[in-house]
């Protein structure tokens, strides 16, 4: 029965309209006619009716282009098309909240529109082994709440939001230089591995991601122990409680290697986050085969997060600019001082390759040279 009357309540709910409060409305009592529209529209848009909420608060930009609520309604025309939703809608939104922060950067509403923004593509982003732009958008447009407005009352939750779209970002990359080092490619391997590593240290697998790391480096021939023992070294001292920790102690007294101490920092921080873990329920695998969004359950909930891109790594076996010639791979630019040798100076297409520069003109096309067959 209890069951029965909450279904009961619910549809009741539904058929009266479901209204939604709208989180920055204007609290000053006036008679102001700009400020009755602007109270019509936001009624309109607690509604659901945004194409009629937009409609009055276009009126009211246009008609009183002085009034004290002009950011006000221009903030709520990109709220009404956040709410709305879909790819339409919130294509619209960010171009609206974009427009707000461009032309009021200083009001306290700024950072709120730039964390909507982050909002938009958080909500989109996918798996980490679908298509990576949304998690990248989300990347980059809730790094800017924390570049733009740091004592924002949106700054923690923002970097939380970061810590969160990394984690998928670096199960991405794991993912790929997993696959590298099964298939024995290892150089590949190695090269997303230690980028992966260096970049999200906060990345739930790091230490995963690091072991193989180091198994790539020592599958790729003695040259690369060192990075080998680097990598074993950066388990022990960087995550201490990891499952393999005592495994790369051992593999570091093998390669006669100096085993480091547990970093203290590291160490509070790992018991930090396995306590503060969140388990997955009985049926969230389950579930999670048919949901689109990633999971976020093992993000971290301490340190901070990368604050710039991701950059492709150089592969290992790739040697170093000027590492055996003795040369720089550096390319400079600058501007010609003396315009006259382009006239002066032969034309290079003039002396072509395994020709004497300045010797006679090829009269006869070698490809028709051959003598022909007399009959």
């Amino acid at each position: 029965m209890a069951a029965i009357a909450v279904v009961l309540a619910a549809m009741l709910a539904l058929s009266c309209g479901f209204r939604r409060k709208y989180e920055n409305p204007i609290t000053k009592d006036t008679s102001q006619p700009d400020k009755i529209l602007f109270d019509k529209a936001i009624n309109d848009i607690e509604k659901g009716r945004y194409d009629v909420a937009r409609l009055t608060l276009q009126t009211l930009i246009s008609t009183y282009d002085t009034s004290e609520f002009l950011a006000k309604a221009k903030l709520a025309i990109a709220d009404s098309w956040f709410r709305e939703g879909g790819a339409a809608g919130l294509a619209n939104a960010e171009a609206e909240y974009k427009e707000f922060i461009l032309f009021y950067p200083t009001l306290e509403e700024a950072p709120e529109a730039q964390h909507k923004v982050c909002m938009i593509h958080y909500k989109q982003m996918e798996k980490p082994d679908r298509d990576p732009e949304q998690a990248l958008r989300a990347d980059e447009e809730c790094r800017q709440v924390l570049v733009q407005f740091p004592n924002s009352k949106f700054a923690p939750e923002a970097q939380q939001l970061l810590r969160n779209i990394q984690e998928v970002l670096a199960e991405r990359e794991y993912r790929v230089g997993d696959f590298y080092h099964l298939k024995g490619s290892y150089p590949a391997a190695a090269s997303r591995l230690k980028g992966l590593t260096e970049h999200y240290p906060l990345y739930s697998g790091a230490d995963v991601a690091l072991w193989k790391l180091a198994d790539a480096y020592t599958r790729m021939g003695p040259r690369f122990a060192d990075r080998a023992a680097e990598a074993y070294a950066r388990i022990v001292r960087e995550y201490p409680l990891s499952s393999y920790a005592d495994q790369a102690k051992q593999k570091l007294l093998a390669m006669e290697r100096e085993v480091p101490e547990a970093d203290p920092v590291a160490l509070a921080r790992m018991k930090y986050e396995l306590a503060n873990r969140e388990k997955p329920g009985l049926m969230s695998h389950f579930w999670g085969i048919f949901r689109r969004s990633p999971s976020v359950a093992l993000a971290a909930k301490s340190g901070t997060p990368a604050m710039s891109p991701l950059q492709p790594a150089i592969p290992p076996s790739v040697p170093a600019a000027g590492a055996t010639t003795g040369t720089s791979a550096e390319v400079t630019v600058s501007t010609v001082s003396d315009s006259t040798a382009l006239d002066t100076l032969p034309d290079a297409r003039q002396n072509p390759p395994g020709r004497e520069a300045g010797g006679p003109a090829q009269k006869k096309d070698n490809r028709n040279s051959r003598p022909q067959q007399k009959k």
